[in-house]
């Protein structure tokens, strides 16, 4: 028998976990039997599913992909009738138990509606907005602007994110304006659902007794809690306020130690904040146990600086989207021999694969539209858990945050590793973005979305600015809950409205308890939605409910989350 973790083991588990669910069409007679009175027009199969990580998954479910907004209220109607719960699934990009928990029985009362096979429409609304269904990816989006002269500041790195997807939970790149850099007509520093002015979504309608598609203005009050649903919703299709594209120039480094990177305030040198007042537009990704590290800086570039490489298409790091063999034999006796004191080795490899990689295909210095530098990851990427909260502070102190973070993380790691304790074997990474503020959409009264990590905080307007920190380690690494529950403890601790506001990403890994990620009662049901302030998680958890007051969408860890 292949030994699943050895080399060749973990690249083809590796390429089962990109391939899309297997489909098979359910024979009609079985499916009538099991699911009496689905709609004719739709067809059922049975389906898997697995999340980003393959930490959650699920065999056997029932699941059908509507040809069209009004079969999905078909379908809606008919599981709220049946007592099933609908989970709409794009590209299944994410990691927390957000469309399914872990360990969802094949006979759960559980519908899973696809929408990237045919939710996919785009078209021009005006020369500044775009109608898009939500099935449709963001490499589509993206090209599909990019033909027409138009783009976005910053988007998420993966391509294969579907609209739905990333606005259900209020997906962001990396930018804030550089020094002397005002906001573009059409853009946000913020994240997508910022640049929502208008979305259809399948709600409750008291008068008919059923659900029904309707169309929520940005400046509708019910806009607001949809705008980032958390997958207490069902979005159908979106107008999103767009503006003219930008040729981007994107430059890494990997010379600069992490003790000047991320060094306190007033040290000077090469700091973050210091190349986000030139640029704007920054991400690091320190791997584990070493001391650089690979540093990207976009900058905005009519014309192509010389010394850059054009580049006419997306993922231009390949050597980060399929394992390179020192990596890949590193990981395989770490995983297969329990080695998990490999990790300062396989730290440093990745490292050097970064550093040789960019020198092999020319990709320290490249240029182009916005997309071909903002997507840069693709499915076939070394899949790891992750945890991920926004630090929403000041423009002024993002250098005193990512200091503190990195230092105390450096300690944390320090200390379990005389232990002999490896909790990280992936990197950390850190973006900077700006807040979603209604204003950049053009509408008057536009609404701030609700649950946003990216929401401006009441009473704080100098709180212009968020700091994402992100911590990858492979799934199953030991001690590795327990080392994340810590640097929960010190990010929720340390910014609880004094310096700034601590908020958890939506799909990443948050609420550890010493064994599992969102399972701290303390942190699901009393920190999160503290975090939001001024009644707005009131208010959201309010208007979904009274949206969809049978809870169709939703599942047993959104009933805690959005009781």
């Amino acid at each position: 028998m292949t030994d699943p973790w050895s080399r060749r083991g973990f690249l083809r588990t590796t390429a089962a976990l990109a391939a899309a669910p297997a489909l098979a069409v359910a024979d009609p007679a079985a499916a009538a039997e099991e699911l009496p009175g689905f709609p004719a027009e739709v067809p059922l199969y049975r389906t898997g599913y697995r999340n980003w990580t393959g930490e959650i998954t699920a065999t056997g479910l029932w699941a059908c992909a509507p040809a069209r907004a009004e079969q999905v209220v078909d379908v809606v109607n008919w599981a709220w009738r049946a007592g099933r719960r609908v989970r709409a699934r794009g590209a299944s990009h994410g990691w927390s138990p957000l469309t399914i928990p872990d360990g969802t029985p094949p006979d759960a009362p559980v519908l899973l509606v696809d929408t990237a096979p045919h939710l996919t429409g785009l078209a021009l609304e005006s020369p500044s907005s775009v109608r898009a269904g939500t099935g449709v990816t963001l490499e589509a989006l993206l090209t599909f602007l990019e033909e027409h002269g138009l783009g976005l500041t910053a988007a998420p790195a993966p391509g294969v994110l579907t609209l739905g997807g990333a606005l259900a939970i209020d997906a962001h790149g990396t930018a804030v304006p550089a020094d002397g850099e005002g906001r573009r007509g059409g853009h946000t520093f913020g994240s997508l659902s910022n640049l929502v002015l208008s979305l259809t979504a399948v709600v409750w309608d008291e008068g008919s007794g059923a659900y029904r598609l309707r169309t929520f203005r940005r400046d509708e009050a019910d806009c607001a809690a949809l705008l980032t649903h958390l997958g207490r919703g069902f979005v159908t299709e979106v107008v999103l306020r767009v503006g003219a594209d930008t040729r981007l120039r994107c430059v890494s480094r990997t010379d600069i130690p992490a003790g000047e990177l991320f060094a306190a305030p007033g040290r000077g040198g090469r700091t973050l904040a210091s190349f986000l007042d030139r640029s704007g537009r920054a991400e690091a990704i320190w791997f584990a146990f070493t001391e650089h590290p690979w540093l990207k800086v976009w900058s905005v570039a009519p014309t192509r600086p010389a010394g850059s490489r054009e580049v006419t298409g997306p993922y231009n790091y390949p050597f980060s989207d399929s394992l390179p063999t020192p990596v890949a034999d590193l990981l395989g006796r770490l995983v297969a021999g329990a080695a998990w004191y490999l990790a300062p080795a396989l730290g440093v490899a990745q490292y050097e694969a970064a550093v040789l990689g960019l020198a092999a295909t020319g990709s320290g210095d490249i240029w182009g539209p916005s997309k071909n530098t903002l997507l840069y990851l693709r499915p076939t990427t070394l899949r790891v858990h992750t945890d991920g909260y926004a630090v929403v502070t000041e423009r002024a102190r993002v250098q005193e945050v990512v200091a503190g973070f990195t230092a105390y993380y450096r300690r944390l790691l320090t200390a379990y590793a005389a232990r002999g304790r490896f909790p990280v074997n992936g990197s950390v990474e850190i973006r900077v973005t700006g807040l979603d503020d209604p204003a950049d959409v053009g509408v008057d009264g536009a609404r701030a979305p609700l649950l946003s990590a990216l929401r401006p905080v009441a009473g704080r307007p100098e709180w212009d600015t968020a700091v994402w920190l992100n911590v990858l380690t492979l799934p199953g690494t030991p001690s590795a809950e327990e080392f994340l529950r810590e640097l929960e403890r010190y990010v929720l601790g340390t910014y609880d409205g004094g310096a700034g506001l601590a908020r958890v990403e939506w799909s990443k890994g948050w609420g550890y308890t010493g064994r599992a990620a969102w399972s701290d009662p303390e942190v699901v049901e009393r920190a999160v939605p503290a975090s939001f302030g001024d009644g707005a998680w009131t208010r959201a958890a309010g208007i979904l409910d009274r949206l969809d007051p049978h809870h169709v969408f939703g599942n047993a860890f959104l009933d805690r989350l959005l009781p």
